[in-house]
């Protein structure tokens, strides 16, 4: 049978079946089917695009953004305001038909943003090429999830979407790990005290082909956090909500919107007036997980118009590979000036994590 029509059978089985306890573990078992079967569909798509030759957006930059949003509220003219490149701008739906790539430069760092068709409901399943654009935003750094004053009830409709195409927004992996074993059937360890019980833990993991394994769960796991694990197939991106034409709305219209999406942390602009724009730069830097090191020469001033810029949580070993291959080898120490240390100055190793504004000073050996 296809897997596609399997699916829906089993979709519809849960929609026939009423839900109280008798039934809790059957629908457990025919949610966790519907996710194993849904990675082999994703898996066989992608062998299919493989075979046909499909062409991605190609990552540039210090970090890759999409701009992820329904037609019409002012995509294109954010992308304009914020890059070097230019977009189709107009007031009426589907202006932009490809992606558009431009470079965001902020605080010494290139950033890729990527302008893309407005997302529509039913574009997990290829409405409104919505698979492709799916899957541009999934090979991203950082989603700008987007709507304006009078479209904010249409993010429902965006999340729906961006999970069931298998992307995570704004959290992290599920912190689980899984080892085969030749018997023993499925043995579970946990470091917390789990809300799931153990019998349905191990129903969802035999539905993912799993007959002896061995589980050890460090999270208070959901029945919907263990099948992402077990699907393998899911990408975790943070993102920024924005919410723009704030020049449109009245006082009251946002404070509404300010609970509305109490909890989201979104930020307000005018893509027109340029309100807001400076902070929502300042955002995605800083959500895009990016640092700036300053480098300190032996002889001459540091160059603070110039830093390097490097992913949140890099070390002093991948200052040195950014800056030339022989460095790690040569490596004696550094000397770190910044928030990363105890005091300016201090000597540290090649493993010692950097922060941002830090500034840094190789010795290294000498030829």
């Amino acid at each position: 049978m296809d897997i596609e029509q399997r699916i829906k059978e089993l979709e519809e089985e849960i929609k026939r079946t009423q839900y109280n306890k008798a039934t809790e573990k059957h629908i457990l078992r025919l949610k966790a089917r519907i996710a194993y079967l849904k990675r082999e569909l994703e898996e066989r798509r992608k062998r299919q695009k493989a075979q046909r030759g499909g062409k991605g957006i190609k990552k540039s930059g210090d970090a890759t953004v999409s701009i992820i949003g329904p037609p019409s509220v002012g995509k294109s003219l954010l992308f304009n305001t914020l890059t070097n490149a230019k977009s189709d701008v107009a007031d009426y739906a589907f202006t932009t038909l490809e992606v558009y790539p431009g470079i965001l430069k902020h605080k010494g760092a290139e950033i890729q943003l990527l302008d893309m068709p407005g997302l529509i409901k039913g574009a997990s399943l290829g409405k409104g090429r919505g698979r492709e654009i799916l899957s541009v935003a999934r090979n991203s750094d950082l989603l700008l999830i987007m709507v304006d004053v009078f479209t904010v009830d249409y993010l429902d409709t965006i999340l729906k979407e961006l999970y069931n195409f298998g992307i995570r927004i704004n959290q992290e992996p599920p912190n689980i790990s899984i080892k085969k074993k030749d018997r023993g059937g499925i043995v579970i360890a946990s470091t917390v005290p789990l809300s799931m019980d153990r019998e349905s833990i191990a129903t969802i993991v035999r539905e993912f082909g799993y007959v002896n394994a061995e589980l050890l769960i460090k999270e208070d796991i959901t029945a919907d956090r263990l099948m992402d694990f077990l699907a393998g197939n899911r990408a975790y991106i943070p993102a920024i909500f924005v919410v723009n034409k704030v020049d449109l709305a009245e006082d009251s219209l946002l404070k509404d919107i300010e609970k509305f999406l109490k909890g989201k942390d979104p930020v307000f602009i005018s893509a027109k007036e340029k309100t807001g724009i400076e902070k929502l730069k300042d955002e995605i830097f800083k959500r895009a997980g990016l640092i700036r090191i300053y480098l300190k020469p032996q002889s001459g001033k540091i160059d603070f118009d110039a830093p390097l810029i490097l992913k949140r949580g890099a070390t002093i070993e991948e200052v040195c590979k950014a800056l030339h291959r022989d460095f790690v080898k040569k490596f004696r120490y550094a000397m770190v000036w910044g928030k990363s240390v105890k005091f300016g100055g201090q000597h540290v190793g090649l493993d010692h994590v950097v922060e941002d504004e830090d500034i840094v000073r190789l010795v290294v050996r000498r030829a």
